[in-house]
């Protein structure tokens, strides 16, 4: 019965987001809230590569630049970026399918994509947590759409994470570090009194947009509202984690000084980052765009006092799908489905000509259609009579636990998204 009602309110949510996929543009002006409200509830599996094609602004990208991967993909790539991408392959999600073989489609499609990056943004270059990034696109979408994920994630919602430096990661350390204060004292006082750099733990947090920190489960649940909502969503979960794990005095008796509390944050419990109970916490999270911008613009103004100049020139961020879609209007064209497999349906086989009149076969015979009528006619008769079913009305049950189901958020351990 459980397994019934979640299809069924699987099956209804595929069709809200397909009637939003279809008309993207009035859904992003006007009715954003419940783009975002859906997404924190999950998106479907079978349509999550198509939606954070969207969400992100990489399908429009592609459309207007149709044929840029092809040439990138063509091209050989420089020497010392392809050397390190190669040695990089194997790393990324090694007991996943499609990256298990070595040598086999999902690396080539890997490589290909980060290859791509290189020669898009060769001021940029490769940078190791670009990879896990390229690999969940790759997970849900063809190389060239992954390519274009990229992109975006790169260039709109991390802009200067992955540039030489790492000036743009330390920035939102300290950015994370002062908002920490804010959400747990607890935990910002253990974390002063042991003078302990942000970039020391959040790292690989932020950079990799938790991939190869959470379970997979609500790794796709976090990216939902990240390509969403933006950045202040990765600040969200890192919150919720440091006030979970640092946020009372009982929790630091385990972790008295600077080693501890580092071993202490690289095994985070189960618990604390099990699906449900996360995206619980970062929904309710007092967090905001403009808490981030505010607090962006003072520790950037307290780094330039301390250490001068930002090297990296990297571009404002853009706080999610809505940010985006509104500085660069897309057309009509660029949201439009352009189907890669075309199915033609089979001729219709034509009747075979009748040499007789109504009632009589093509040899001659008398009566052959009205005996079989005739036949039809007495069994008819002499069937019970049954009422006409409905096949596609759902049983009562699940009707009536359908409007509650569909208010509940859609647990990805249930429909497992795995291509």
């Amino acid at each position: 019965h459980t397994f019934l009602l979640w299809s069924f309110v699987l099956r209804q949510r595929e069709a809200k987001w397909l009637d939003m996929l279809n008309h993207w543009d009035k859904w992003m002006a006007k009715k954003h809230k419940k783009v975002k409200l859906r997404c924190q509830k999950g998106v479907p599996p079978s349509l999550r590569g198509r939606a954070w094609l969207y969400l992100c602004g990489g399908k429009v990208k592609r459309e207007q630049n149709r044929g840029k991967f092809q040439d990138l993909d063509s091209q050989p790539g420089d020497p010392k970026w392809v050397d390190v991408i190669e040695r990089d392959l194997h790393r990324q999600f090694p007991f996943h399918e499609m990256f298990v073989a070595r040598g086999g489609h999902g690396q080539q499609d890997l490589f290909r994509v980060l290859k791509a990056y290189t020669l898009h943004r060769p001021e940029e270059g490769y940078c190791q947590a670009q990879a896990p990034i390229a690999a969940v696109l790759l997970m849900h979408m063809p190389a060239e759409d992954a390519f274009w994920g990229l992109v975006q994630i790169c260039e709109k919602y991390l802009p200067g994470y992955y540039s030489k430096g790492l000036e743009a990661i330390q920035l939102d350390g300290e950015i994370l570090f002062s908002l920490l204060k804010k959400v747990s004292p607890v935990a910002h006082r253990h974390l002063k009194k042991h003078k302990m750099e942000p970039i020391l733990y959040m790292t690989e947090w932020f950079m990799c947009a938790f991939s190869r920190t959470l379970p997979w489960a609500s790794v796709l649940r976090v990216w939902d509202m990240f390509l969403c909502e933006g950045v202040k969503i990765i600040f969200r979960v890192g919150l919720v984690l440091l006030k979970c794990m640092l946020g009372s005095p009982e929790k630091l008796k385990k972790s008295q000084g600077l080693y501890e509390t580092m071993e202490l944050l690289k095994a985070l419990p189960p618990a604390y980052m099990e699906e449900g109970f996360l995206v619980r916490e970062v929904v309710e999270s007092p967090v905001s765009e403009r808490d981030i911008e505010r607090e962006h613009v003072a520790q950037r103004r307290r780094w330039e006092e301390s250490r001068g100049e930002l090297r990296c020139r990297s571009p404002g961020r853009m706080h999610g799908a809505r940010a985006i879609i509104t500085a660069e209007p897309p057309r009509r064209q660029d949201l439009q489905q352009n189907p890669t497999i075309l199915v033609e349906s089979p001729p219709a086989a034509a009747a075979p000509p009748s040499n007789g009149g109504p009632g009589e076969d093509p040899a001659g015979g008398k009566g052959k259609k009205k005996k079989k009528k005739r036949k039809n006619k007495e069994e008819e008769k002499a069937a019970p009579s049954v009422p006409p079913s409905a096949p596609s009305d759902p049983p009562r049950s699940l009707k009536d636990g359908s409007r509650q189901a569909s208010e509940e958020s859609l647990s990805s351990q249930e429909h497992d998204s795995y291509l």
